[in-house]
């Protein structure tokens, strides 16, 4: 069965307005992806981190620009790990998007093993 789908980066800037009110955009930016169900040892060791995994998604590493959240299907999802595979490859690692954004110190980024 494929599991290829094209999926959203989403990348949000907040500004002020001429009330000084912030006031958050969005910029879409389809790309192309394979998306997996995460691993148990995975699904586990989130779980211990205070996240709900939920999917991993394998792309084209150059198209990463550093995003933090992702649409597939009408559905937001907070990417809270990457990991850098072979041959110029990136896998995301996603949970279901929550109304309070995680801060920085808990995204993890590990490197390649090859």
């Amino acid at each position: 069965m494929d599991r290829s789908v094209d999926f959203y980066l989403l990348t949000e800037t907040r500004t002020q307005d001429a009330i000084l009110q912030w006031v958050t955009t969005v910029e879409k930016r389809l790309v192309f992806g394979r998306v997996q169900s995460v691993t148990a040892n995975e699904f586990f060791a989130g779980g211990q981190n205070g996240f709900k995994p939920e999917l991993r998604i394998t792309m084209f590493a150059p198209d990463y620009q550093g995003e933090e959240n992702l649409e597939i299907n009408g559905k937001q999802y907070s990417i809270y790990r990457t990991y850098y595979g072979t041959n110029d490859t990136l896998e995301l690692y996603v949970e279901k998007r929550r109304g309070d954004k995680h801060d920085e110190s808990r995204r993890v980024s590990a490197g390649s093993d090859g």
